[in-house]
């Protein structure tokens, strides 16, 4: 079969299309014929810096939709044919995925393939920081760093959706906060400014819950633009900066709390915990109330592409791999 693989770290030219051979699942394993694959800043961290990578030749990937081909011996939720979306640790970005069938999804009545590829990272991350990690409540405030990304798109929207009485959003360039604020932002704030802005925008209060993928200099920055019982929830070091690091002094005054999270880790040591949130959080799909675009699509070959769109910064929503169907 055809797969995507890296045998070395570095910029998009280390993928390759290669023909490997196809897996068989094991117990509580399935296989999974791939329609579509995701692509996820992960994946581009991965490539350019081992990210989560045990051993190399590597295959990217998190996510994926597609028919299952095959159930290991002890399976019995799932059948040959259904359709389905799927969270893995790598090795989506082919033509026949092996994933836990304890972090595969039923696809939910009402949409195809092409939307389901869309829902295994994205929805249940930017559900968690809000309602698990963040504990959003009514008439909070909620600041969102990389507001017209994949994570960011849907927690705009998710945020309204769960009571939020104002939502900004951070954006790397302001050709971007048009997207955003189509995704249930208030204001769209520019990377260079946004601390003073928010600070404006909140008559100097500040902001309830902040999340921020970013790292380094932002994630200091994001930490003062809270308010009073402020939380700011860490979910990447996109920047590739030094880990942050804070003490009493910085959150005693005001009394701020700081959180991480990383869905990987939660499919990793507690996968039943992550099918419940993302049963809630694919609902807000079917319902009708949350929609994540998808802003480019390649053929599998052409993965190289997508991963020099993502780093250029320029991208919104979600991108996805054509793979079969």
């Amino acid at each position: 079969m055809r797969a995507i693989v890296f045998e070395q770290y570095g910029g998009p030219e280390v993928l390759r299309l290669a023909d490997v051979p196809r897996p068989s699942p094991g117990p509580g394993e399935v296989t999974i014929d791939v329609a579509w694959a995701g692509v996820n800043f992960a994946d581009v961290k991965a490539r350019a810096e081992g990210y989560r990578v045990e051993a190399l030749p590597f295959r990217p990937g998190l996510e994926v939709s597609g028919l299952i081909r095959e159930v290991g011996p002890d399976v019995t939720d799932f059948t040959p044919g259904q359709e389905v979306a799927a969270f893995l640790d790598g090795g989506g970005y082919a033509e026949t995925a092996l994933a836990p069938a304890a972090t595969v999804f039923a696809l939910p009545a009402g949409l195809d393939l092409r939307t389901g590829a869309t829902l295994p990272s994205v929805l249940p991350t930017a559900y968690a920081l809000l309602h698990e990690v963040g504990r959003l409540r009514e008439g909070d405030t909620v600041l969102v760093q990389g507001a017209a990304g994949g994570v960011g798109t849907v927690a705009g929207q998710l945020a309204r959706l769960g009571g939020a009485g104002a939502v900004y959003g951070v954006v790397s360039s302001l050709d971007k906060a048009g997207h955003a604020l189509k995704s249930g932002y208030d204001e769209v704030f520019t990377a260079a400014t946004f601390d003073t802005d928010v600070r404006a925008a909140t008559g100097g209060r500040g902001v309830d819950i902040a999340l921020d993928p970013v790292g380094g200099e932002t994630f200091r920055r994001t930490l003062g633009t809270l308010g009073r019982f402020g939380r700011l929830v860490s979910f990447g070091n996109a920047g590739s900066e030094e880990p942050w690091r804070i003490g009493p002094a910085d959150t005693y005054p005001l009394g701020l709390s700081v959180s991480g999270f990383s869905v990987l880790g939660m499919a990793a040591q507690e996968p039943q915990r992550l099918r419940r949130i993302a049963d809630a959080a694919f609902r807000t799909v079917t319902d009708g109330d949350v929609e994540l675009p998808v802003s480019a699509e390649f053929p599998l070959g052409r993965a190289a592409e997508a991963h020099r769109l993502v780093e250029s910064r320029r991208s919104t929503g979600k991108l996805l791999l054509r793979v079969g169907g």
